[in-house]
């Protein structure tokens, strides 16, 4: 009988283990630009998540009003909830590329865990689910989405090759602007006025009420007073890690 509880005990700390292997397999992909070099004074890409609640009109009336293109994540629960803000994107098709963050604003991990204290999609089927009505509602909005990036940005890597096959590119990033809105005006303003040729920025575009937001447009004005040119996703070539994008 001791023999026994010990071989079914050694037998649950091997799938606790398997498990917590599993759980701690993501990875959080990069994505860069190819650089400008000579060419010009170099270029970023300005990507914004619109994951749910509201829009942070400082930071769409800041884009419209200095002409600075952006590609925007948007989810289909955002979508839903700002009309307004949709029109007014819409409205400027030069400016604003909206591309797909899911449906229900779901992390793409096909395991169950948390993911900062987000639950994950927790199945492959679950993490094409979350894709796909995510593509669902941009394409009833008029939009035909080309790249992907899940909440969180982080993934299983067998999520990424499922995305993969979906038809999407995986929207990494190498400038982490507002640490998921969380952060002050003046770091946010630091980290993004830092940027350098070739870099792909996140920030967030969903938190009205948040410091962060105020930091997004001064860092923004900062590069462009630089002479830093902005670009969508689609207008330039980018190069990801972890078999996003080739």
């Amino acid at each position: 009988m001791g023999l026994l509880r010990n071989s079914i005990c050694a037998m649950a700390l091997s799938l606790f283990a398997a498990s917590a292997g599993n759980a701690a397999t993501l990875l959080e992909p990069t994505l860069h630009l190819k650089p400008q070099g000579a060419e010009g004074r170099g270029r970023v890409a300005l990507t914004l998540d619109a994951c749910g609640g509201k829009t942070d009109t400082r930071i769409l009336s800041a884009l419209v009003d200095n002409r600075i293109p952006a590609t925007i994540f948007v989810t289909g629960i955002w979508l839903k909830r700002n009309a307004e803000a949709v029109e007014i994107m819409r409205a400027h098709p030069d400016l604003f590329e909206l591309e797909n963050h899911g449906g229900r604003h779901i992390p793409a991990v096909d395991t169950p865990q948390k993911i900062y204290g987000i639950r994950s999609a927790g199945s492959p089927g679950a993490v094409q689910a979350e894709v796909e009505s995510g593509a669902a509602a941009l394409a009833a909005a008029g939009q035909a989405p080309k790249w992907f990036r899940g909440a969180t940005a982080e993934y299983s890597p067998s999520a990424i090759a499922m995305i993969r096959k979906l038809g999407f590119k995986i929207a990494g990033f190498s400038v982490n602007g507002d640490g998921g809105s969380l952060l002050g005006a003046k770091e946010t303003a630091r980290r993004i006025g830092a940027a350098k040729d070739g870099d792909v920025i996140i920030a967030h575009i969903n938190q009205p009420t948040h410091a962060a937001g105020e930091g997004v447009v001064q860092g923004l004005l900062a590069l462009k007073q630089k002479g830093m040119t902005f670009v969508r996703l689609d207008d330039a070539e980018g190069v990801g890690n972890d078999g996003t994008t080739d």
